[in-house]
Order: structure tokens, then sequence, then C-alpha cells
């Protein structure tokens, strides 16, 4: 099922909302055939709001625009945001919406959580950053950190028929857009999918395979760390035969669970060498990595149970030693000047209690993947959300 690497690409990195979304406002203004979106999060604020309002635009004037958002990321969403849409053209279907029970969201597992834009067939951007403000510096001290690309070239292709499958129950009639293939750099790169049927380890062995070539340096700067045992063995070996291994994790989390779950992973990474930062500026919510100087990954998948075993994301790697450097010098900079490092010293206070902790949570994520399996693989559903009607449309996916 592995896609085959594509030469001929242009990649931008476009680092948290300033420059994330002027660059997407800009070509979603300028598409002339289609929009295919995929999100996990829309909230009706001076984002949103934008976005809806370029969407409108867009479908005024004749483009194809198919959105699917997270049923869970979007729960509260006003009628009123999606009906001004839906009565402008845009087609909005919400990705397995489910009811609330005593107030709260009961679909919490298997979501959507790709963030992904394609224009015309011609350009894509392949991300993190979900459509709200709290992904920009204006918001306040928890503003997120964050990370996406633009792209254009023949890759276009791998993502667009992507997004045209993912949104295949619903397209009527089905996408008429052929993407060109045109070289438009010397960038090579791949998209690479998790889902609950046919490729739900994609993306965790792409991590393993990078992992284990690296020679000189790995950098991964995440915002959930708690990976499976196997990609902890795989950085701890790396850190082992010579190479130097840097996590970037949150220093000041929105969820502080988040935190303290990461924190029973540091010991075993720390005493082979591993070096840790927590960035402590604002939020981390970048899911990026890169090793030695040409492979790096820009995408929507953390390294935890969730995004591994449960939700659909997509990640797109990439090879070019220019794109390599230009990540790792901005990462080097986040960790020398806006985290705080992680010492063994500071780990081992308090180690009496965490040591059974540490040594539940070694297991769990050892086995994480048979526990996965047995929980139930719910029917997912895109509902389709227009004007007058709403029609259900079903589709499957096996067990993960």
């Amino acid at each position: 099922m592995n896609r085959p690497w594509v030469d001929g690409n242009d990649v931008r990195l476009l680092i948290n909302g300033e420059e994330f979304y002027p660059r997407v406002f800009e070509a979603m203004a300028a598409a002339k055939e289609e929009i295919l979106l995929e999100t996990f999060i829309i909230f009706d604020d001076k984002v949103g709001q934008q976005l809806r309002q370029v969407l409108i635009e867009a479908a005024q004037r004749g483009v194809r625009v198919e959105m699917v958002a997270d049923g869970y990321g979007t729960a509260d969403l006003p009628d009123s945001f999606i009906g001004s849409m839906t009565e402008a053209g845009v087609r909005f279907h919400s990705f397995d919406p489910q009811p609330r029970l005593i107030g709260m969201r009961t679909n919490l597992f298997r979501r959507l959580h790709r963030k992904i834009v394609v224009i015309d067939g011609e350009r894509a951007f392949v991300g993190g950053i979900n459509y709200s403000a709290d992904h920009l510096g204006d918001y306040g001290p928890m503003a997120k950190q964050d990370y996406a690309v633009e792209v254009t070239g023949p890759v276009v292709t791998q993502i667009h028929a992507s997004s045209r499958r993912l949104m295949a129950p619903v397209l009527e009639p089905p996408s008429q857009v052929r993407p060109t293939r045109q070289p438009t750099g010397s960038i090579s790169a791949v998209l690479v999918e998790r889902d609950n049927l046919l490729r739900t380890t994609d993306i965790e062995k792409e991590y393993l395979a990078a992992f284990r070539s690296a020679r000189e340096r790995i950098v991964v700067a995440n915002a959930y760390f708690f990976p499976g045992y196997r990609l902890l063995r795989e950085l701890r070996n790396a850190a082992r035969r010579g190479v130097e291994v840097t996590l970037i994790l949150q220093g000041q989390p929105d969820m502080r669970w988040v935190r303290a779950l990461s924190r029973l992973l540091y010991n075993y990474l720390l005493r082979d060498g591993v070096v840790i930062h927590e960035y402590c500026q604002r939020p981390l919510h970048g899911k990026v990595a890169l090793v030695d100087d040409e492979w790096v990954t820009v995408g929507s998948s953390n390294l935890d149970p969730l995004s591994l075993s449960f939700n659909l994301e997509a990640n797109l790697l990439i090879r070019d030693r220019a794109f390599n450097q230009q990540l790792y010098e901005h990462l080097t900079e986040l960790g020398s000047q806006q985290c705080k490092a992680v010492t063994m010293e500071r780990m081992i206070r308090g180690y009496w209690w965490r040591a059974p902790l540490i040594f539940l949570c070694f297991h769990i994520i050892r086995y994480f993947p048979v526990i996965a399996g047995w929980f139930p693989a719910h029917r997912k559903r895109l509902q389709s959300l227009q004007p007058a009607t709403e029609a259900d449309v079903h589709f499957h996916e096996g067990k993960t």
C-alpha cells in the first residue's frame, strides 16, 4: 500500500497561523474549479469567519467547494455558521457526528484529525493547523505553536486522490478535476496516511524506518508525545549508537495530563543520551520531525495512541537538504531560546512514587495496538448538510 516518492515538487514551510492563513485563504480566493478541505476544528471566531467568507465567495463564483469537518471538533459550531455556507453552495460534510450525553461529546475515538486543502488539483496544504484564532500570536499566552506546508508539483496528485477518496460517498457527481503532474521544483515528497482499514500503521512505520536509518541527528517536535514501545526503543537505540536525538515537547500544555504522561517516559530516554526540551513560550501543537540532512515530516499525526491507533491522519514526507536545514535551524532556535532543558537530576526527584506508574505505562504502550483492537470500530458517517435536506451517507472501515 506504500505510495512512491515523487520528484519535482516545491514545498514551502508555514509556521503558525500568521504564515498559514494568508497563504491558504489567498489560494482559496484564487480557486477556479475546486476546493477540497478537511479539518478537525473550526471555531466561530475571526479565523473561522474569514474561512467561511472566502468559501462562500468561491462557491458564488462557481467553484465547487467540498469540505469535511470532524463532528467532535466542530460540535460547538452554530447552525447559522454552517447554514450561511450551504445556502451559498458550499457542500459541508460532518464526519461522524454523534449526539451529546449529559452535555458531553461522545464521539471520542477515531476522529478525522487530518488538515488538508487542495486547490484546483494544483496546490495543496498539509499540516496540523486548524481554523481557529488560537493559532495566532495575538490570541495571548495560550496561542499555539504549529506548522503546515504549502506544496505544488506531482505529489499534489496523491493528496487530491486521498481527499477525493475520503469524500467519495458524498461527491455527487465525482470530482472531474485532473491534477497536474508538471514539475514545479526539485523536492521529493510522498503523502502518508493512517486510517482504520488498510493503512493502520503507515505513519508509524515511516517514523520507525527513519529513526533506524539515522546516522547524525533526529529532531522531533510533537505536541502529544506518548508513542508506542517500538518508537521509544528506536529513539533510545539511535542515541546509543551516537545519533544526536532531540525531543521538543510541551512545557506549557493546553492539557496538563498530556505533559504528565510524557514525563513518565523521560527517564527511559534521558539515561541513554536523548536530549529533551520542554517548550514553554506557548502551547506546542506542532507535529514535525527531521532525520539527518534530508528527511522531514510535517502533518497532523501526534505521537500518541489516538493518532497512531485511532484517528484518521495525514503527513507529508519530504526529502530535501534545504528544507531540512530550514526546519532544523528553526527548531534549534526554538530549543535553545524558548525551552527548558530536562535533566536526569530533575526527573529523579520523586522517582520512588513514579516508578510503578512508569512500569505500568511501558506495558500499556507496549501492548496498546492489541488493546486498541478491543475497542469497537464504530461505523463512520459523512453527514451532508444542505440548505433544505440532510442526507446521511455511510461508509465502513475495519477494526484497527
